[in-house]
């Protein structure tokens, strides 16, 4: 059972990926970090000093504090973000039970280095429709939730890039781009260690859709049809960006928990028994 104002792994891993999944912080003190440099799927790093003198920042929020085995320094820095306004509880367990459930996590030398707001800024070419959508979606939703992303014309990318210390993705020579048969999705899904069942089904119709391969998923077609509807709705790519971020929280949420549900509904004919 957990206990008081804890929150067990398995629940955790639940909320993780969807929208309204709390803030994790990993207040880790650094031995402890050093040992397993990893993170939980968008969590951030922050020392509990830093935590408990920003606890104001959280008012409000959802905060589930992470430390090394779920003791002392969770509990204590919980208790100072409650003081502040925020509903915080804990990780029953901590880092090591979430370790040891085999949940995923992000290795964080995988992890670009964050801008001067923590936040890590992303850029890639202008008019997106599946990829630019899709990778933009799993950043927010497992890696950085306060990632910024960045649309600029296809010629600007790597120079806007360089001058305003953003990690380019989607365009050619770059990390995060096609790799073989494989979409830029799926080269997050590898670096950041996410290849779980839920997202390597997403991966396969994204993939099938950004790749003219529609065979390779049944629901690609109908992602590349809803797709390219957005971009003909939307005259922004931050508005589309918005639009598109529900239409992939449906996705992963059939991948995770529907795939085997089906809809049937036959109308009823005049003498037909009732």
């Amino acid at each position: 059972m957990p206990g008081f104002a804890s929150l067990s792994a398995e629940k955790l891993a639940r909320l993780v990926g969807l929208p309204h999944c709390p803030i994790i912080l990993d207040v880790r003190v650094p031995e402890d970090f050093a040992r397993d440099p990893r993170l939980l799927p968008g969590s951030r790093r922050l020392g509990h000093a830093e935590a408990v003198d920003g606890a104001a920042n959280f008012a409000g929020r959802s905060v589930v504090v992470v430390c090394e085995r779920g003791a002392k320094l969770s509990h204590g820095v919980a208790a100072w973000l409650r003081h502040g306004g925020a509903d915080a509880v804990v990780l029953e367990g901590g880092f090591r039970a979430w370790a040891d459930a085999s949940l995923p996590m992000v290795p964080a030398a995988a992890l670009p280095p964050p801008d001067a707001a923590g936040r890590t800024v992303w850029v890639t070419r202008a008019r997106p429709k599946i990829d630019r959508i899709a990778c933009p979606w799993l950043i927010r939703r497992f890696v950085d939730p306060d990632a910024v992303f960045l649309f600029v014309a296809p010629g600007e990318v790597e120079a806007v890039a360089e001058r305003f210390g953003a990690t380019p993705f989607d365009v050619e020579g770059v990390r995060f781009t096609h790799r073989g048969a494989g979409c830029s999705f799926d080269a997050l899904l590898e670096d950041f260690a996410l290849s779980t069942p839920p997202l390597e089904r997403v991966a396969a119709i994204v993939r099938g859709a950004d790749t003219d391969r529609p065979d390779l998923a049944p629901e690609a077609a109908g992602l590349l049809a809803l797709s390219l509807g957005l971009s003909r709705m939307h005259a922004t790519d931050l508005a589309q960006l918005d639009a598109g971020m529900v239409l992939y929280d449906a996705l992963y949420r059939w991948a995770r928990d529907a795939t085997g549900e089906t809809h049937d509904w036959v109308a009823r004919r005049p003498g037909m028994a009732s």
